[in-house]
């Protein structure tokens, strides 16, 4: 599924690489060669925090939040750069494919924005990376809808707060839209339900959505994610 040099040349994008940010000289797409090298060599692995939260469902991201990675993230998300949305919704499809592994239908839902970060962020960031990510699975042979059947209520941004602070406000973080109980539930014969996500830290948004979404029969086999943070050791 690897096409991402296609992907980046489709954009209209500034001359500074979202990778590195550096000025290139007659760049013509969004990431640098050398930063598309980097983020094509990345692979998904497995990803889970310690310690885990209660409820955190299997965990697996393409890489840490580091480097071109991390940078075309904040691009994306707090930069306007909404033309990145396309390759990094086909990078969050592989990791769906290697949370999933043999293809089978799959329901991909979206831990959504708050209605201020969607007003701030020009729309909701997530869903923008998930309907990319459903188009490049579908392409690929996946049967794969986008289900939203969370909603996200008001809540402090997660930068100011301490590691406490963010469990509090992510345990009342969301809540089931108007008739999204009933969902796939614990049915073998059921599609995959696999949570999304950009980035996992501490694990709690995570968590707290899975909580959710298992008590209205949406419950999750998996959760995806593109950049999970690792621990700094002090010495």
């Amino acid at each position: 599924m690897r096409e991402l040099w296609a992907d980046l040349a489709d954009l209209v994008l500034p001359a500074d690489c979202a990778g590195c940010r550096a000025r290139h000289q007659r760049m013509r797409q969004g990431v640098c060669p050398a930063c598309v090298t980097a983020l094509d060599a990345l692979r998904p692995r497995a990803a889970r925090p310690t310690p885990a939260p209660p409820g955190l469902p299997r965990c697996v991201a393409l890489g840490p939040y580091a480097g071109p990675l991390r940078e075309a993230l904040l691009a994306y998300k707090e930069h306007g750069r909404h033309g990145l949305a396309r390759p990094l919704g086909a990078l969050l499809a592989e990791v769906v494919a290697v949370a999933v592994g043999e293809v089978r239908p799959v329901a991909l839902v979206p831990v959504p924005d708050t209605a201020a970060a969607a007003r701030a962020r020009y729309g909701d960031h997530l869903d923008r990376l998930a309907r990319h990510c459903a188009t490049r699975l579908s392409r690929s042979g996946w049967p794969v809808r986008v289900h939203r059947p969370l909603r996200a209520l008001p809540r402090p941004d997660s930068v100011t707060l301490d590691s406490a602070g963010r469990a509090a406000a992510a345990e009342a973080a969301f809540r089931p839209r108007s008739g999204a109980s009933g969902g796939p539930g614990h049915s073998g014969g059921g599609p995959v339900v696999v949570l999304l996500d950009d980035i996992v830290t501490t694990g709690v948004t995570l968590a707290a959505a899975a909580r959710v979404l298992t008590a209205t029969g949406w419950r999750p086999n998996v959760a995806a994610v593109l950049a999970a943070t690792e621990k700094r050791h002090h010495l």
